[in-house]
């Protein structure tokens, strides 16, 4: 009466401690910088208030843009914030059971994920936790993958900084940078020049603070906090082939990967109508008669059709109502 109904039967792991005569489930909850810590769920448990729970317990100052994650096989999901937490891990299992019922060795086991979702209402410097737990770690991936805009001397910097989170302030690893520089320099900056002369440039770099040096940096491109999809475009022939699409708080951007220029950058206004499948992703931009519609191939429409309801659930009111394309058109699933 007081939570509301579940939307499905027990889970597996309620049901084995119900027949122990308790009702305490412990879950480790993992964090991006490696660290985890223990907390209860119970059967009542929505995300939010999982969600609730870990924001005091660490001690952030902000709540906005969290979520739980659930990785189970090679899948990555996010919870939704009003779903009871068994209900959408009992409708998960079930689901990857029938579409993977013909491997019989296919594991089941999942781990719980707590990270930023959506990059929103970031000031770095602001919340020093969630910079050093989060921001951080979320943020170095996509670095060092090549998705923001950086020139020889940002890297030489940048790799500095992050040499310094890993040994602090000892040069004792100086030999072994060529040997790390996958581990320091975008990868697609790798071949470029010699490493040798990455050592060069960034020992004279050494002796800076690292996180938030490095945060504080790359939170200046206009990429920051993106997610990133690699995708095939068909229908545009002033966009390359292969496009690297990044969603953040501004929108929606089209980036060439080749030399990471931003191309196009659309406001979530503007998007008013998206639809998804197992290796598609189309979206429409402008009004439905006179708009560009953009249809990509990628596995991963899924987890842009989330990003993107999410980010336009944060519209203000006001705009929406000014807008309202962009609502009746949200997230068209198939």
């Amino acid at each position: 009466m007081t939570s509301g109904a579940r939307r499905y039967p027990p889970h597996l792991v309620e049901v084995d401690v119900i027949q122990n005569k308790t009702t305490q489930i412990f879950y480790k909850v993992f964090f991006p910088d490696d660290s985890s810590q223990v907390f209860e769920i119970d059967s009542s448990t929505r995300s939010w208030d999982l969600c609730a729970t870990i924001v005091e317990r660490l001690g952030l100052k902000f709540k906005e843009g969290f979520s739980l994650f659930v990785q189970i096989g090679d899948k990555v999901i996010s919870v939704p914030g009003a779903d009871f937490f068994f209900d959408f891990v009992r409708h998960l299992t079930e689901w990857l059971k029938r579409a993977k019922s013909k491997d019989a060795n296919s594991n089941l086991s999942y781990k719980i994920f707590f990270m930023k979702k959506l990059f929103v209402n970031i000031t770095i410097g602001k919340d020093r936790k969630s910079d050093v737990i989060f921001h951080y770690h979320q943020e170095l991936p996509k670095y060092l993958r090549g998705y923001h805009k950086c020139t020889r001397d940002d890297a030489a910097l940048l790799g500095s900084y992050i040499y310094r989170v890993k040994f602090g302030d000892t040069r004792s690893h100086f030999g072994e940078i060529p040997q790390m520089l996958h581990e320091l320099i975008p990868h697609d900056m790798l071949r470029e020049f010699h490493p040798e002369d990455w050592k060069r440039s960034s020992s004279c770099q050494i002796f800076r603070r690292g996180k938030d040096k490095f945060l504080k940096y790359v939170s200046r491109c206009e990429t920051f906090g993106s997610a990133f999809f690699e995708v095939r475009q068909t229908t545009e022939p002033h966009l390359p082939d292969i496009l690297l699409i990044g969603l953040n708080k501004n929108g929606v951007m089209l980036i060439d990967p080749a030399n990471k220029d931003i191309l196009a950058t659309h406001p979530f206004t503007m998007i008013t109508n998206w639809s998804c499948g197992s290796n598609y992703f189309h979206m429409t931009i402008g009004n439905q008669i006179k708009g560009t519609r953009l249809l990509c191939e990628t596995p991963l429409g899924h987890k842009m059709d989330d990003l993107l309801t999410s980010y336009i659930s944060l519209i203000p009111g006001d705009i929406k109502e000014k807008n309202p394309e962009t609502v009746g058109g949200a997230g068209s699933r198939h």
